[in-house]
């Protein structure tokens, strides 16, 4: 197991690290320290390299996107209606920068931010371990935060990333990554042949400004049900007859598990696929075109997001768990991705 650290550019004015993972198969695990962005998920399969993510492969790519590609998302990820909350009978008013919402830990988020990192190895993993404190003036959440988000890559082709909090205020915390998915062979240009697992029967009910209502919908049988695996090309199809949608924007109640994947998603021609393992009852899928915005608006898509998490604007809806860091309490959580070869 190796770690090696290199510059990947510079972010105003400050240097952004590229922390590069690799197992004795050759796989290969790549990380930034502008956002804690996942920026390489590669296996070496008949002696040449598949990528699995979505990635840039410049540094101005990622500050321009809004797609938050690869990126750690939080204090709390998702939309949070009008900004609003309530902690100890206090209100809080969070940055609305979506809508009238607040949206993925708003223009000072986790995303946002440049962390400091300590590469590590042992025997059967290495990874890097990216800290940061954070004000409350800064994000405008209550409560100081400290932070702290280890990658590992391990001998078994797994990678798990575990955030952790600790906040001198009662605050919210439900973060994810934002990784987006391509397992498909070459230049990875369309997700038509790539399919979707979800171990969930029920999605959140949305309005049109994509916050949810608090109601669960049944999915059986629906374009929204991938309790089997399903073909995104076909899904994508079955949508647009059914409601004439577009594209996937969706969040999914799931049953966490350590063992048993929340989701997978491969490769139609069977050759490889991803394990997701989530400690939380949520799951977000997003469809979109990372590579054209031209052909994003023909609803072409190249890429498939998965955002493990606590169901979204559960501020709002206490059936969907909470989200809530009681001050002094160190809390964390993890997401794990486990690739496998053949379906």
């Amino acid at each position: 197991m190796t770690v090696t650290v290199e510059a990947f550019g510079s972010h105003q004015g400050e240097t952004v690290q590229r922390f590069v993972a690799t197992n004795q198969k050759g796989t290969r695990m790549a990380v930034l320290s502008l956002g804690a962005t996942w920026q390489e998920f590669s296996v070496v399969e008949d002696k040449r390299r598949q990528q699995l993510i979505y990635r840039y492969t410049e540094l101005a790519a990622y500050v321009a996107t809004n797609s938050q590609l690869g990126k750690v998302i939080g204090r709390v990820a998702g939309r949070i209606k009008d900004g609003q909350v309530e902690l100890n009978g206090q209100p809080y008013q969070l940055e609305t920068t979506e809508k009238g919402n607040a949206i993925h830990g708003g223009t000072n988020g986790f995303s946002t931010l440049n962390f400091v990192g300590a590469p590590f190895t042992t025997a059967t993993s290495s990874g890097v371990v990216f800290t940061r404190q954070i004000p409350s003036a800064l994000d405008q959440y209550p409560g100081d935060l400290t932070l702290a988000i280890k990658y590992t890559l391990t001998d078994a082709d797994e990678v798990t990333i575990e955030i952790t909090a600790k906040s001198t205020a009662d605050t919210l915390f439900n973060p994810t990554n934002h990784v987006y998915w391509n397992l498909t062979d070459g230049q990875q240009s369309s997700i038509d042949q790539q399919w979707l697992q979800i171990n969930g029967v029920k999605r959140a009910e949305l309005r049109a400004d994509k916050t949810p209502t608090g109601k669960l919908l049944d999915i059986a049988g629906s374009a929204y049900d991938f309790t089997t695996a399903k073909p995104l090309g076909q899904a994508l199809q079955q949508l647009a007859q059914e409601n004439a949608g577009t594209e996937f924007d969706d969040a999914y109640q799931v049953q966490p598990s350590a063992t048993t994947p929340i989701a997978m998603v491969g490769d139609v021609a069977g050759k490889r696929h991803v394990e997701i393992f989530s400690e939380r009852n949520g799951l977000v899928i997003y469809t979109a075109n990372l590579a054209d915005s031209a052909r994003n608006a023909a609803h072409d898509y190249d890429a498939l997001a998965t955002e493990a998490q606590v169901l979204p604007d559960s501020a709002h809806h206490a059936q969907f768990g909470s989200i809530v860091l009681p001050a002094g309490v160190t809390a964390s959580t993890q997401i794990r991705y486990r690739y496998c070869a053949g379906k």
